[in-house]
């Protein structure tokens, strides 16, 4: 039965607030991100050179009776370039080379974060309900702090030949101490490390509370038939923590490409030693401010935003793909 004319009404009011700041808070910006993508990055509105030098000039030596006037300079500056930005970025090196380091933290943390999280979670799937929520929550400490105090506490644990890791792992060991943080070779690794520090407690959580939403009759075949434990994993384990999985990937993904303040706190905007840990967004910071361009170059920062967002759209197209063609099995 179709909703009455009185019942669409409401329907429509109790939606409206929802799409109404998803309108201002996502079309809004990128509508304004756009129109600043298009811009000259060396535009500067007119009058704004002789306002400025009249108001320097003016502050102690204003004069009430005879007000200075602004003379009008002309410009060639125009405000819009078309493409010109987006052409701009896409013949930039930098630009590959932040989006390859993006591409290979992302997936680095794919591979270490879903057997890790995985494996935990059936290790904790066995404990009685009080041992598991306590060792979860234990879990979850690095994902829910902030991430600057994650990213500090993380430098010391790389914090050269005193860190932690140094100390207490490699120099036991018998190996020289590893300068993480300036070693082009261990930069990536290092990042690679907090994120799955930080994200492998909630995907655990994910992927254990999948196991808890398994009907008990599955369990009482597998008991029955006397499964063992790799063909429990394919048949019982996998069917039904599949949509987790993907879900897990889809947020690692987006985390990876909009990942910031670790990178930040640990490298500081610069990348590291030869861009060896510069991703996506640290770029992007770097172009928008003079940390790495020498210049504020917003238009260049929008357009190379805005290039992000069909990269990232087109990956988490092709997991969707791989969940339908699971489902099709």
């Amino acid at each position: 039965m179709g909703l009455r004319r009185a019942d669409k009404a409401s329907v429509f009011w109790l939606l409206f607030p929802f799409f109404g700041l998803w309108l201002f808070f996502w079309l809004v910006p990128l509508f304004f991100g756009v129109d600043l993508a298009l811009q000259n990055p060396g535009y500067s509105p007119e009058h704004r050179d002789s306002i400025e030098r009249v108001n320097k000039d003016s502050v102690f030596h204003f004069n009430w009776l005879n007000p200075p006037t602004i003379e009008i300079e002309e410009t060639e500056s125009i405000k819009y370039v078309g493409l010109e930005n987006f052409s701009r970025v896409l013949s930039d090196d930098k630009f590959y080379k932040a989006l390859k380091n993006t591409s290979f933290y992302v997936f680095g943390s794919i591979m270490f974060i879903l057997p890790l999280g995985f494996a935990l979670s059936l290790a904790l799937f066995q404990l009685s309900r009080m041992s598991r929520g306590f060792l979860v929550f234990c879990l979850l400490i690095p994902s829910l702090a902030l991430p600057s105090v994650l990213s500090t506490l993380f430098y010391l644990f790389f914090h050269g030949r005193t860190g932690a890791l140094n100390q207490y792992f490699v120099i036991p060991l018998g190996f020289a101490p590893v300068n993480w943080m300036m070693d082009p070779l261990f930069i990536m690794p290092s990042l690679i490390m907090q994120s799955v520090w930080r994200w492998t407690g909630l995907v655990t959580l994910f992927f254990l509370c999948g196991l808890e939403a398994i009907p008990r009759w599955q369990w009482e075949v597998v008991k029955l038939e006397g499964v063992g434990f790799w063909m429990r994993i394919r048949k019982i384990f996998l069917p039904n923590l599949w949509h987790l999985v993907l879900f897990a990937v889809v947020f690692l993904v987006v985390d990876g490409f909009a990942s910031f303040s670790g990178a930040y706190n640990l490298l500081g905007g610069s990348g590291g030693i030869m861009d060896a840990g510069l991703l996506l967004v640290t770029y992007v910071y770097q172009v928008a401010f003079p940390g790495g361009s020498g210049r504020f170059d917003f238009p260049g920062a929008a357009a190379m935003s805005l290039l992000i967002v069909p990269i990232t759209a087109f990956i988490l197209f092709i997991i969707l793909q791989t969940r339908h063609r699971w489902s099709l099995r």
